[in-house]
C-alpha cells in the first residue's frame, strides 16, 4: 500500500522556494502600501483613538490561531491594508511629533535580509559574520564619539531607555568595585553598608530615573544638581555635592545631557568629567538624541568633550534614518562591561570553544537572542556617505530655524527657544480668559484627531517654580521644504482661531447661566465673549 508524503506545513523562508515566495508577498505587501499611501490626506487617518480602536475591532475580529488558516497572501493583503491605513505616514510633512524619521530605502530592504536570515547574536553558531558585522558597527561608532577603538567596546541596544538602564548598571558596579573592592551584583547592595546615589540634572530623561529604580538604587537617591539660566548643570555645584556627600552615601554615577530631546541642552562635558575624575564617579552621556549632531561639522563643536565620558547613549533611528531598533552604548572602556558576562553557562561559552574564537555576544547585552541591527545600519551609513548624512542633519536644523523665526513672528504664537537641534517648542496665545496650557493641549488633540497634523507636546520650567505646557515640531525629515513647513503653520493658526473662538463661546455660555447679580460673572463673560467677537470678525 503507497501512501503519500504530507506537504510541508509552512514555507521557510530562505529556501529557493521559499525566497520565491517571499518575493510575490512582499510584491503583494508594497502593493497595498502603494494603494494606501495614494488615498492619503494627512499623516494620520482622522478619527482619533476612537477611530483607530474601531478600525481595530474590524480587522481583528477573527481569533489569533484560528482552527484553519488562510492563504498567506490574502491574510498579509488584509491585516497590511489595516495597518498601514492607521500607521502614522512620517514621510508626510506634518508628521511632526516624535523622533521617527523616514528610513532609507536600503535600511527597509536590509531589515528584510535580516529577517529572512534570522541570525542571532549571542553565540558564534548562530550568526558568524552577524558577530563580526556588529563588533565592527561598534568599533565605528566609537570612532565617531572620539573614543580609541582599541580600547572602547558596546553593544547595539533596542533603544535609549536600554541603553541608559546597562550604562547605569555598569556605572554602579564599576564604581562599587573601585572604590570598596567589592561587587554588587554577586553580594546585593544591602551588604554593602553604603548607600549608591546618582547625580542628574533636572530634566534628565526618565529612563533615568527607570533605571535607578531597577537597580535597587531607588529613585530618593537621585541627587538633582542645579542648573543655570541656560538649563545646563552648573559644574562647581556637582563638586560641591559630591564634597559634600554624608558618610553612608557613595556616588556611582554622574549623569549629564548632550543634547535634551526639547531644549537641545548639553551639560558642560569637559569640566563635568574632570570632576567625575576627581571623585571616581562614572559619567555617562545621554546622546541618544544629541548625538546627531556628531555627523555634522557645523554641529559637531555643541558635543565637545563627549569622547570623556564612560559611556554615551546614542540612537541612530533617531538621526541616521535607519528603522527602529537602531540604537546603541558606547562605552570607553570595554572591560567595565564586564557586569553582563559574569552569568557563564556551558551551553554558550565552554572557555575551549572561547579559546578558539567561538565568541558570541552574550556577556555585552541584556539579551540573549538578539537580532542584527547592525546590517541596515551598515547599508545605510555606506550608501549615504558622510558628506550627505551631514547635509541631511544640516537642513533639519535649518528646518528647525525656520520654523523658530516663523513662530517668532507671529503674534499669536509663542516660541521657546532658539534650536540648538532640530526641536521647535511653541505655543499659541489665546486671549480672553482662556487657559493657555488647557488651550494647547486641546488644540494638539484636535488636529491629531482631525489627521492633519502630528505634534508633540511638552512641559517647560517657569521662572515661577511652575511649568508652560508648551507644543514641539520634532524636524526630522530632510525631504521637507519650508514651503511645507509655512503651510503646516497657517493651517495650525487657522484651527486654532476657530478652536477658540469655540472654546470661547462655550465658556461665555457658561458664565452667563451664573446669578446675574455676581459682577464678577458678568464681567469673566465679556472677556471669554472677546475671542469669539475677534475670530467671527464681530
Amino acid at each position: 500500500m503507497s501512501t503519500t508524503a504530507p506537504g510541508p506545513l509552512y514555507q521557510p523562508a530562505g529556501t529557493p522556494a521559499g525566497l520565491e515566495s517571499v518575493r510575490s508577498l512582499v510584491n503583494t505587501a508594497l502593493d497595498v502600501l502603494r494603494e494606501v499611501s495614494a488615498a492619503r490626506l494627512g499623516p494620520v487617518a482622522p478619527g482619533g483613538p476612537e477611530g483607530a480602536r474601531t478600525a481595530a475591532r474590524h480587522a481583528l475580529a477573527a481569533p489569533l490561531l484560528p482552527e484553519h488558516g488562510g492563504e498567506g497572501a490574502e491574510v498579509l493583503a488584509d491585516l497590511v491594508r489595516s495597518y498601514a491605513q492607521w500607521s502614522v505616514d512620517i514621510t508626510h510633512p506634518a508628521a511632526l511629533a516624535r523622533m521617527q524619521p523616514p528610513p532609507t530605502d536600503v535600511a527597509a530592504a536590509a531589515e528584510l535580509v535580516g529577517a529572512i536570515l534570522n541570525q542571532s547574536l549571542h553565540a558564534w553558531e548562530s550568526g558568524p559574520f552577524a558577530l563580526e558585522l556588529d563588533r565592527w558597527v561598534i568599533a565605528q561608532l566609537a570612532e565617531l564619539v572620539g573614543y580609541d577603538s582599541e580600547e572602547a567596546g558596546g553593544t547595539l541596544t533596542s533603544g535609549g531607555s536600554v541603553s541608559n538602564l546597562m550604562a547605569m548598571t555598569m556605572a554602579r558596579d564599576t564604581t562599587i568595585a573601585d572604590k570598596l573592592g567589592r561587587h554588587a551584583f554577586q553580594e546585593g547592595l544591602l551588604s554593602l553598608g553604603v548607600q549608591p546615589v546618582v547625580l542628574c540634572p533636572q530634566g534628565v530623561h526618565f529612563s533615568i530615573e527607570r533605571a535607578v529604580r531597577l537597580l535597587g538604587i531607588g529613585e530618593a537617591n537621585i541627587v538633582t544638581v542645579p542648573i543655570d539660566k541656560h538649563g545646563r548643570m552648573i559644574p562647581e555645584e556637582a563638586d560641591r555635592i559630591l564634597t559634600e556627600l554624608p558618610e553612608g552615601q557613595l556616588a556611582v554615577a554622574l549623569v549629564a545631557v548632550a543634547g535634551s530631546t526639547d531644549l537641545g541642552i548639553v551639560d558642560p562635558l569637559p569640566e563635568l568629567a574632570a570632576i567625575a575624575r576627581r571623585h571616581g564617579v562614572w559619567l555617562h552621556a545621554d546622546a541618544a538624541y544629541g548625538a546627531g549632531a556628531l555627523f555634522s561639522p557645523r554641529l559637531r563643536p555643541m558635543l565637545a568633550g563627549l569622547e570623556l565620558a564612560d559611556s554615551v547613549t546614542m540612537d541612530l533611528h533617531k538621526f541616521g534614518w535607519t528603522p527602529a531598533s537602531s540604537a546603541a552604548l558606547l562605552v570607553r572602556r570595554a572591560e567595565t562591561m564586564l557586569s553582563f558576562g559574569l552569568q557563564p553557562t556551558t551551553c554558550l561559552s565552554a572557555d575551549d570553544d572561547t579559546c578558539a574564537g567561538y565568541i558570541g555576544s552574550q556577556n555585552t547585552s541584556l539579551q540573549t537572542t538578539r537580532r542584527v541591527d547592525a546590517l541596515k545600519i551598515a547599508v545605510s551609513m555606506r550608501t549615504l556617505g558622510r558628506e550627505a548624512v551631514a547635509a541631511m542633519v544640516d537642513t533639519c536644523h535649518d528646518l528647525a530655524k525656520h520654523a523658530a523665526a516663523r513662530i517668532a513672528a507671529e503674534p499669536r504664537l509663542e516660541l521657546g527657544t532658539e534650536p540648538p537641534l532640530t526641536a521647535v517648542l511653541f505655543r499659541y496665545l489665546p486671549t480672553g480668559s482662556l487657559d493657555a496650557d488647557a488651550f494647547n493641549g486641546a488644540l494638539r488633540r484636535r488636529v491629531m484627531e482631525q489627521g492633519s497634523a502630528l505634534l508633540a507636546r511638552t512641559h517647560i520650567p517657569h521662572e515661577d517654580g511652575g511649568s508652560r505646557v508648551f507644543l514641539k515640531l520634532m524636524l526630522l525629515n530632510p525631504e521637507t521644504t519650508t514651503g511645507q513647513l509655512d503651510a503646516i503653520l497657517d493651517d495650525l493658526l487657522a484651527l486654532a482661531a476657530e478652536l477658540a473662538a469655540e472654546l470661547a463661546t462655550e465658556l461665555a455660555a457658561e458664565l452667563a447661566t451664573e446669578p446675574a447679580a455676581d459682577p464678577e460673572a458678568a464681567s469673566a463673560a465679556e472677556s471669554a465673549a472677546e475671542p469669539a467677537a475677534a475670530a467671527t470678525g464681530a
